[in-house]
């Protein structure tokens, strides 16, 4: 299986010459059957993309005139690959020069849809929690062995193509700028009976130095605590599930008012969350509750 490494970037012209090195030196290990590397800049206004051109030519580079965040960069770029699988990097994160050898195993199973890449330092699998009416991920234990995982991350994933187009992609249009969006496909894929691992033996490092540190952090809470109720509201088919959502919906409202801007943040996009989840209620094949028993 050939594998498109596909990078979103925007305005991190400081890591061109950091980390691309280490991706072109992966590229060149063949076990890793990296077939191509695209990055896909969403309008930078720093002059990233002058300096990918001059120092790595042989990356495809595609850019977005105007910023249209991190789904829709994704978006573009497993459109124009080519691999059987992606593998989707950050712009801030480091892979070792075997970093692909352990996940094609895997993908014998045309079961699995994607492989969550082991962050060095960081959390391994991720478990899904429903408590309270809400819908929470938590770090599981590292382990020796592969494990499967709530999710898979948009930063150091790899997802198998075909799968990724029947799904649609990522949803650009409730989950941008940021945040969600892979646990919504990961959540979408599991729902149509699809698995997900992590591997601890495909190792990269994240260094966490994207622009989001540069945001306001008021304004990357509120969008991260407003794209936790559209995946909710999305994907939540479960009647039992959906009752104790608006159990604790209306709870967190009265004990914390301010919440309650989140709520009409999430209402704006109510009428394409609710068409949304029609679709999700019509082909879903693995019901909530089975999945929430399996992260126990």
């Amino acid at each position: 299986m050939k594998v498109s490494i596909v990078i979103p970037w925007c305005n991190t012209e400081w890591l061109v010459q950091k980390n691309l090195p280490a991706v072109l030196a992966a590229a060149r290990n063949s076990k890793n059957n990296i077939l191509e590397i695209i990055i896909v800049d969403d309008g930078s206004k720093d002059a990233s993309v002058s300096a990918i051109e001059d120092k790595f030519p042989d990356i495809k580079l595609i850019r977005h005139k105007i910023n249209r965040g991190f789904s829709a960069s994704v978006n573009t770029g497993v459109r124009a690959s080519k691999g059987e699988l992606v593998c989707l990097l950050n712009s801030d994160v480091i892979p070792q020069i075997d970093f692909l050898e352990a996940v094609f195993i895997h993908f014998r199973d045309p079961k699995v849809f994607a492989v969550s890449l082991n962050e060095d330092g960081e959390f391994g699998w991720a478990k899904g929690v429903f408590e309270s009416g809400f819908i929470n991920h938590s770090p599981g234990p590292k382990s020796t062995t592969p494990h499967k995982t709530f999710w898979v991350s948009g930063g150091s994933g790899v997802f198998r193509r075909k799968i990724w187009m029947e799904l649609g992609g990522m949803d650009e249009r409730l989950f941008s700028p940021f945040y969600w969006e892979d646990l919504d496909l990961s959540y979408r894929a599991m729902k149509r009976g699809y698995q997900l691992i992590w591997d601890p033996n495909a190792k990269v490092e994240h260094k966490h130095e994207t622009t989001m540190k540069r945001l306001p952090q008021e304004y990357v809470n509120r969008i991260r605590e407003r794209n936790q109720l559209l995946f909710i509201w999305k994907n939540l088919t479960s009647i039992r599930f959906t009752r104790k959502h608006i159990l604790g919906l209306v709870k967190r409202v009265v004990t914390h008012p301010g919440y309650l801007r989140i709520v009409i943040m999430a209402l704006i996009k109510i009428g394409p969350v609710l068409k949304a989840r029609v679709k999700e209620t019509k082909e879903a094949k693995i019901s909530d509750e089975l999945i929430f028993s399996r992260f126990f």
